[in-house]
């Protein structure tokens, strides 16, 4: 178990406390550790922080297109940016991880700790609402590197299926997570693309909600360019 003192430090950390602590220990529980985990906080907190970001950003790059915010974006949402906002957060002391997981070093392995990260953020636009929700994002984007020149970024392939998509005036892709397989500290997940305008629909598999998002992105990305080359 994960001491009281240890999520009171965390809400500290995150300079919000929470009004209903539950929220807190869900979004700190992985799959594998309780059938109460953060996977629906995390759905939740993708698309908070996704918000938040295009709010800062909108802000602070006030001379970028479209196109160039959406590209620096994907780079401050993406997984590795993720993981170093929650390692400053110390997060991997806080987890409750199932044993196979714990052992296997589920507590530092970047997908999970991103996840966590979505499902905090998610957690506080429950507990709060968005406004607070979004100082939060902002607070922890502080001491991340924010400039135009992270367009230059290589793309992945969500983001270069959003931009594809954006430039046609079509609406974005909807990912779903069509099946989860394997143990809990060994699972793949299957996701669906869609893309109802075109009547198309993707899928991949990863290790990870988001690999497996990519995957069905560049899966998707292939038939379109098959298709419109």
């Amino acid at each position: 178990m994960v001491s009281p003192s240890l999520l009171s430090a965390l809400q500290d950390r995150l300079q919000h406390a929470f009004s209903d602590p539950s929220l807190l220990q869900r979004a700190t529980t992985h799959r594998s550790f309780s059938a109460d985990h953060n996977e629906r906080l995390e759905f939740l907190g993708d698309s908070v922080l996704n918000l938040a970001v295009s709010s800062l950003l909108y802000r602070r790059l006030r001379d970028l297109p479209e196109g160039d915010l959406s590209r620096v974006r994907a780079n401050l949402v993406r997984q590795e940016t993720l993981h170093g906002i929650a390692l400053g957060l110390q997060l991997p002391q806080v987890l409750r991880l199932g044993e196979g997981e714990t052992k296997s070093g589920g507590k530092q392995r970047p997908s999970i700790l991103a996840d966590a990260l979505e499902a905090l953020i998610g957690a506080v636009y429950l507990d709060a609402g968005y406004q607070p929700a979004e100082a939060l994002v902002h607070r922890l984007y502080q001491d991340v590197e924010i400039n135009p020149r992270m367009q230059a970024a290589e793309k992945d392939a969500k983001t270069a299926l959003q931009e594809w998509l954006q430039g046609r005036k079509m609406k974005l892709p909807q990912y779903r997570v069509v099946a989860t397989v394997g143990a809990a500290h060994r699972q793949t997940f299957d996701v669906e693309c869609d893309i109802p305008e075109l009547g198309l629909t993707e899928r991949g598999i990863g290790g990870s909600r988001r690999a497996g998002e990519q995957a069905a992105a560049a899966a998707m990305l292939a038939t379109l360019k098959a298709k419109h080359p």
